[in-house]
Parts: structure tokens; sequence; C-alpha cells
């Protein structure tokens, strides 16, 4: 590290934790990366908590003259988060929100995701503005930032236009609160000279009528090209230039501490059309027509967009049977009422009805049906990255037109495409703004593929601008990506005043330099990304984020994304064979960086838009790690019963010497000796579990006629009781049998139950082999005990009938607890709910399988108030980590505590998982069963009679 830095570094470690300071080239390299197409590595990552820090941290920069950039999610395309001085992380400390005047207007902090806010608004059917396609992984910062719109924002609901008040910390370390008058008679008299300049380029820039007309022209259309000048015509007052100078500006001008925005309706009533043109222009006819109807989101997608879904698993037949040149518009109506939707429908079918197209337009208001139709747009990016060649990048460029110029636009672009060999790249967007993406992918490995690229963007920014007029930058951000092509767009003089505003407001430079304006005309083609196979699980990842709000080792550790990027610098660095040195410092960083603390839950699989389970790619290393193991792995998989035993014995000693002791005695003793052995030994806490009650295998009676069902309790189950301490202290297993019976079944348990197991300890230590033996024979088993499929199977554990679901026989009709208790245990009991809160925490497994509203159903019925903790998704247990390595299960529920103030009880679906969420919450979490049977009553003899047992067996041949 360079002598200023190390200075620079010195100085922060007095006001920020080292543990928030990192300077390892391992996590520098994957932080420092972002959903671009460019790479910077940084010297130093900075994660900030709070207004105080980064006020410090800004005039240290300044008086030492150290470049800072500020990242909220990373989710920019153009490359404006990503830096090789300092970069500035949001930590836990800026994810604050405050509903005001019922929700017409609400402050955001900059950590908060965009989805999260608009989880806030929804039971007053309200949202925020925008609403980009990254909205459940980006922050507020960098939407605000970026200027980011979407779909159904348009320009009249996107951060510029719905910002009410703004706290924003300027280059010279100060605070100012436009919402709060004091602050701003302070401010108007500490930054006099500023704001007075400031008005003075406002007022130079109205009284210049050709740029005034120039500035009104670019921001008729969606434009994120350069600074927002539009801030200096529609605003006289210089704070409220300011501070809508500020959105869009890309971390540039100031740092975002708190955004409030006016909120938009949300209309509950939605219809959908996909309606489908022959002729491109008839297509483009229709979206100007559209234009001042009641529509809400119309989106075009070109005959290649449509040809890159059609294969996809539950789009419409007919799509493969479109000719060449058609042209879909999937075109959303809103409304506040049924009536108001029907004649919105109307006048916008009425709009175009003239027009020629392969079907008549048809709306329709079945979500499962409209969720088919925006599958296909949202399926569009993914699937590009999807098939792309291994190496390449996929890259989404994003323009605007005017919309009566719309149809000749599109046809250019395919031009421009056919020149440059783009045989892939296909064409959509928000049709209603003339704003289009186009996506294509692009190797930069060689001189004649950099070559294609710069030939591209050439043409692209001559066509758009010189041709039309438009926006290089519609919705994505200048970023390094542009930065070369804003002087091309908007002219000299509205070039050099953005230049005067950047000097104004940052005249040290030490903001984001390089972004949005940059005088280096190849700056676009410098510092390229390197995307080298890695391994064929990961090898389709655009490393957009979108993964990283559900990744329980976020804080602690990487993020799946971040575990890619180092892998693939990993395989970089195998292939190249150029720094041994650096190669093996990775490797051994990257063991508990990357593998030791993956918990594996596969929820990044869920928000991945080309699928992709970094758990795998765990699983996959440990698997080559532990190829010595085989043999002991089969070992104990085929002597798991005794496993099982000994397990019971260690809970049962442990159980004893935590009677006799005492709690806190027995932490100290166990915490030292687990320090002793270099952290070998298991954490042990108040939550571990006592030995389980053994099961006693029955039979059903053969004059029964109730119906009956083969309960598979998992080997967790059957090993781990509640804790000592616990309301109740029966077994789940017990539990469970005692509500099966109350809800008028027989139980079956499958015989040899105690050696079985889904296979799942070993699959998650990469030991497959064992994995599936175990698998197998479970299988066997249950075509056993359930007559080859006659009888349903319950699965009392989540993670566990995910597992199974994956490859069991396809004869086993095997029910995962929630889906057996929400359709057929229900209807069969009766409730009396409780009136104090309880907590639900729904498991990776659960989350996965699709469960989340089942499970609110199912402990809706026995609370009048659920509490369901923000920000909590996977717990990190991972079935043994929070045992051997319980910073990650710590990490995962830091802010569960807080978040289930008031609760008495927490439920779940997972035995291991409620061990760490009791820990760290401070309240007892057991299966919902416990809860169920606590609350439930044997509904009526002819209810249970009249409610459908299970479905029928499957007919064999």
């Amino acid at each position: 590290m360079k002598p200023a830095y190390s200075a620079f570094l010195q100085e922060v470690a007095a006001f920020i934790p080292q543990t928030r300071l990192i300077t390892d080239p391992l996590r520098t390299l994957a932080y420092g990366t972002d959903a671009s197409f460019y790479r910077l590595q940084p010297k130093i990552v900075v994660r900030i908590e709070s207004e105080q820090e980064v006020i410090q941290l800004i005039r240290l920069a300044g008086a030492q003259q150290i470049p800072l950039t500020f990242r909220a999610a990373g989710t920019s395309l153009s490359g404006q988060a990503i830096t090789d001085s300092v970069l500035v992380q949001l930590g836990d400390g800026w994810k604050g929100h405050r509903l005001h005047d019922h929700a017409l207007a609400i402050s955001l902090q900059p950590g908060v995701i965009g989805g999260h806010a608009n989880r806030y608004l929804a039971p007053f059917n309200k949202k925020i503005g925008p609403d980009p396609a990254s909205i459940n992984s980006a922050m507020i910062g960098g939407i605000a930032a970026n200027n980011a719109s979407g779909m159904c924002c348009g320009t009249a609901q996107n951060s510029f236009n719905t910002l009410a008040s703004m706290r924003l910390i300027l280059a010279d370390g100060t605070l100012l609160d436009t919402a709060r008058p004091e602050s701003v008679t302070a401010f108007r008299k500490s930054h006099r000279i500023l704001l007075e300049t400031l008005a003075g380029l406002a007022r130079q820039t109205r009284e210049n009528a050709t740029l005034r007309r120039r500035i009104a022209h670019k921001y008729r259309l969606k434009n994120t090209t350069g600074y927002a000048l539009n801030a200096l015509t529609e605003y006289q007052d210089p704070i409220e230039i300011l501070q809508h100078l500020m959105i869009g500006s890309e971390g540039t001008l100031g740092f975002m501490a708190e955004i409030t925005y006016n909120t938009v309706d949300d209309h509950p009533h939605k219809a959908s059309a996909l309606i489908f043109f022959e002729q491109l222009h008839s297509c483009c006819e229709a979206v100007a027509l559209l234009k001042p109807t009641p529509v809400a989101a119309v989106e075009l997608i070109d005959r290649a967009g449509l040809r890159s879904v059609e294969n996809k698993p539950g789009m419409p037949d007919f799509i493969k049977q479109l000719p060449d040149g058609v042209t879909a518009l999937l075109v959303e109506t809103r409304a506040a009422s049924t009536d108001a939707l029907a004649q919105q429908v109307s006048a916008i079918s009425a709009a175009i009805e003239h027009l020629p197209t392969l079907q008549p337009a048809r709306f329709s208001t079945e979500t499962a049906e409209c969720a088919q139709y925006w599958a296909i747009r949202k399926g569009l990016f993914p699937a590009v990255g999807a098939v792309r060649e291994t190496g390449t990048t996929v890259i989404i460029e994003d323009v605007a037109f005017p919309v009566e110029r719309l149809a000749d636009a599109v046809a250019d672009l395919h031009l421009i495409f056919q020149k440059w060999d783009y045989t892939d790249a296909l064409i959509f967007g928000h049709a209603l703004e003339g704003n289009l993406h186009f996506v294509f992918t692009q190797a930069f490995d060689t001189d004649d593929a950099l070559r294609r690229y710069e030939g591209l963007m050439d043409d692209v920014a001559q066509m758009v601008v010189g041709r039309y007029d438009g926006s290089l930058k519609a919705e994505h951000g200048t970023g390094r990506n542009m930065a070369p092509y804003v002087e091309l767009e908007w002219g000299k003089d509205a070039y050099q005043l953005m230049w005067q505003l950047k000097e104004l407001l940052d005249p040290l430079n030490i903001l984001n330099p390089g972004v949005l304006l940059n005088r280096d005309p190849r700056v676009h083609l410098a510092n390229l990304k390197p995307m080298p196979a890695a391994d064929a699980i990961i090898d389709k990842c655009i490393e957009c984020g979108f993964c990283e709000a559900s990744c329980p080792s976020r804080a602690l550790t990487l993020t799946p994304r971040q575990r890619i990027v180092i892998w693939r610098e990993i395989a970089r660095l195998e292939a190249s064979n150029e720094d041994p040195e650096r190669l093996a410092l990775m490797r051994e960083e990257y063991r508990y960086q990357g593998t030791d603390t993956c918990a594996g839950c596969g929820l990044c699989s869920t928000s991945c838009p080309v699928g992709i389970n970094t758990g795998d790619l765990t699983r996959s290393i440990r698997s080559r790690d532990n190829e010595n193991q085989t043999r002991l792995a089969q070992w104990l998989a085929e002597h798991y019963g005794g496993l099982n035993r000994t397990s019971k014995a260690v809970f049962r000693l442990a159980d004893g010497a935590h009677g006799l002791l005492g709690s806190t005695a027995m932490k100290s003793i166990t915490g030292n000796l687990r320090k002793l052995s270099g952290e070998r030994i298991p954490l042990w806490t108040e939550a571990m579990p006592r030995p389980a009650a053994k099961i006693h295998n029955k039979t059903a009676r053969p004059d029964s006629d109730r119906p009956r069902v083969v309960y598979l309790p998992s080997c967790a189950s059957r090993t781990m009781g509640p804790a000592r301490g616990s309301a109740d202290n029966r077994s789940l297993v017990q539990v469970t049998e005692a509500l099966l019976q109350k809800a008028g079944y027989e139980v079956i348990y499958p015989q040899e139950l105690e050696g079985q197991c889904c296979g799942m300890p070993f699959q998650s230590k990469g030991m497959f082999e064992a994995a599936d033996f175990k698998r197998d024979e479970t299988a066997d088993m249950l075509l056993a005990a359930s007559e080859n499929g006659a009888l349903p199977v319950y699965s009392d554990t989540s993670p566990c009938s995910l597992r199974l679901k994956e490859l069991l026989d396809s004869r086993i009709r095997l029910f995962d607890s929630v889906d057996f208790i929400d359709q057929f245990l229900l209807p069969r009991l009766e409730f009396q709910p409780r009136t104090e809160p309880v907590a639900l925490h729904v498991t990776c497994s659960a989350s996965r399988m699709g469960q989340t509203e089942a499970l609110k159903r199912i402990v809706g019925q026995c609370t009048t108030k659920l509490v369901i903790p923000e920000n909590i998704g996977c717990c990190g247990f991972a079935g043994d980590k929070g045992f051997t390595t319980p910073a990650l299960n710590a990490s995962a529920l830091r802010t569960l505590n807080q978040a289930v103030q008031g609760c008495q009880q927490g439920v779940s679906t997972s035995r291991t998982c409620e061990i760490g969420l009791t820990h760290h919450s401070g309240i007892d979490y057991h299966s919902i069963v416990y809860l169920l049977d606590e609350c439930s009553r044997a509904g009526a003899p002819q209810a249970q009679a009249a409610t459908q047992e299970t479905p029928p067996p499957i007919q064999q041949a």
C-alpha cells in the first residue's frame, strides 16, 4: 500500500474499528466488484455505520486528497460503484425508515432495499415511485444516486420528481437537512457563496434560451446522462437546486444520508395483455396511441427476445410458432376498483382496436396468467446470460428515443447489430417512454473483440444522438460507460456547465472521480472485467448481485456474487500461472471466507436471474477437499443408527452437566474448552437440546376406519428434544403424533427408522455418494411403509423434505409438514388463537419450496399478532455450523433480538434452526406443531369426515 493510503488508514482507524477497515487482497477484490463489466480493486474498503463517521471520513479524505466512492448494493450496470482508491460500504446502521401523513411520504436511509420500502407502504396501498428491475436488491442510496426508474415509473414518478427532502453531506463534510428549517438557515449562512454561485448558474442557464430549450428537450425523454440540469431550470431556490442535483449524481457531488419521497398510489386491481403485431411499425404506432390512455406499463419485446425465452418452462407454446418480424407489447393497467379497471381496459382496447394484430388484444386479471406474461418480459436479460459462451460478458445498454420515431430507431439498432456481427442481440424496453434496452454478449479477450465493441458503441452513440437526439442513458446512469459521450449528447455549453457544478460542489475532486464526467475518450474501454471459466456451476453468473440480500453470510464474509468473483480469480490465476504466491494466499483465505462460512442454503438461487445455487459450488469444493474421507463417510452412512445413539448420549451428558453446573458455569467451562481446542469443540449454549424420547413404532389397527399417514421424523427430530427449561418437554415426534391423531389420523412409523436419513448431513459436506446412499435407503423404506405410494408420507423437517422431494421415487407422495398441515389438518381442527404476538421464522428450505404464505396461514390460525422479523432469511445454522462455525449463525441473526421484542415464543420448521434462533432471540423457538397443538382441538366429526384426507394414490399401470 502506498504511504499516502497507509497514513490515511491509520487516521481512519482512530474513529472506525479495525473490523470495519478491510485491506486484504481477497476481500478488497470481492467487495470492490459491482454488476458492471468493469473492475477496479480498491486499496481500502471502509464500512460506515453513522453520519458522523461519513463526515469525519469525507473531511479526512479532503485533507489528504484521497478519493472516496460510496457503494450501496452494487447492482449498477455502468461502472459507477467501483474504484481503485477507497470504497465506502453501508453497514447495518443505514436501514431506518419513517412514514409520514398516513404514508403520503416516507423517509428512507440509503441502505433500505427498494422492495422493503414498498413492503412498509403496502398496507396503505402506496409505494415509492422508482421501480427498477433490481428493486428487490437495489438500495435507496443507489436508486436515488442513479435516478433509476423502471417499467411503470416513467419520468413523472422517478426520484427527481418525487423527492420531498434530503439529508445530505457535502464534500467539505457539512450536513444539510432540507426538511429542517434550522439546518437550512444555518447552511444559508455557512455556505452563502456556494448557494449564490449555484443560483447564479441557474439564472444564467434560464437566461440562455438555447441551453434552456436543450434541457427541456432532453428531459422530455427519460435521461440519466450527465447531471440533472433540469434542477437549474425547474427550481429557483438554491437549496432545492442542490438537493435535486444530488439525484442522479452517482455519488460525485455528495452523500445522501436520508431521502424523503412523496409516495404514489399502488392500485390493487390489475389487468395485463400480451399483444402481438406482425409489423414493427404497427407495434410502435400502438405505443403512441396508448400513451394518453390509462396504462401503467407498456413493454416492447422484439422477435429475438421472444425467441430467447420460448423454450423456457412455463412459456406458452404458441410463442414458438410466431413468424419472424413479430413484435410484442406487454400492456398493464391498474385501478383502485374493479369497475374503474374495466373502464380502463375498454379505453385502452378501443385506442388500438383498428390496428392489425396476430390475435385480438385480450386483457386478463387472472394472477397466474398475468404472471406468465411478465415472466416472459423478466426472463429476457437472464435468457441471454444463461446461454452465452463461457468467458463472455452480458451487456445491457439503455437508450431512449422520441416515441413517434421508435420504429425507425429499432430498425436502425438492428442494422448496427448486423454491421458489427452481434447476431444474439435482442431488444426490449419501456416503450411508453421510448426507452429501449438492448442486450448482447461480449468478449474482451482479443483486440478484435474490443474493436467490435468500440465500433458498436460509437455507432450507437452517433445514431441515438445524431439522428434521433435521444438519450444514451435513460435509466442506468452514466457511470464510466457513457462518460466519454456526455459532451456528444449534451453539447459544449451544457457539458461545460456540468463541469462547473462538479468543481463547485467537489472542488478537490475526491468524490467518485472519473465517473459521469471524464475527459478520457477511451475510459469506457479500460479496466474491463475478466470472466474466465471457473466451474460449470457458476460460469453463467452475470455478477448482478441480486443474490446478496438473501445471503446469511453477507455481513460476516462473502456473498454468493463475491464467492464467485474470488473463485473466478483463483481459476484465472491457476490458468495463467502469473502469480503463484497470490494464488496460494487466495486459496488459503477462501477456505474460511468462501467455504467454511457458506450456509449452502440455496436462497441465492431464488433471486438469481440464471438460477445459480452457489451452495452447489461450495459443496463441490468441500467434496474435493474431503476426497480422502469418502470411505469414512460411507462407513458412517452404513452405521447411522449408532451415530444417532452416540449423538443422543452426548446431548444427555451435556444436559446432565448443565443441570449440575448451572448455565453460567457451563457456558464458561465449555467456552474455555472451545478456545483451548482451537475452536474444534462445538459451541454450547443454553438452547442446546436435550435428548429426544425414544420412538415406539406402531402399526395401524386393522379395524380402524381413520385415514392413515406415514410419519417420517427426521434424524434431528429423533435425536434432539426441547432445551432444558422449555415450556413443553415433549419431543417434536410426540407432539406431531398427538396433533395428527387429534385431526383424526392413524399414525404409522416406517420400520427400521432409527438408522435412516435423507442424506442432507453428508450432502452439505460434499460427501455425495454417502448422501445418495442414505436418500435411496430412505426412499426404499418409505415405499414399503406407504404400501407403494398408497399412503401419504408426512415429513416433519423442511430441509429434509426439500432434499427428498428433489429426487424421490415418483410413487411416494411425500408432504412437508407445512403442506400437509395447510391442506389437510387445518380443516379438521378448531382453533382458539392467542392474543400475544408470535414470531415466525421461514426457513430457507421452506422459502425455496414456496411455503411462506402457507406458513402465515397456519400460524395465523393460532395468533392474532404474527411477527415476521425484517431482514432475516436463512438463519445460518446450516445443520451443524451453528455449533462449529457459530459466527455465521450470529451474523445472520444479528438483528433478531431487537426484531422480536414483545414476543413470548417463536416458531419454525427445522429443529437445528430453532437452536440458533432461540439462542440469539432470547425467546423459545420451536416447531409450529407445538403452537398448533396448543391452540387447537379436534374438529366436529362431520367436518373431519367431509374433509378430503389426502390426494388419491397414484394409479400404477
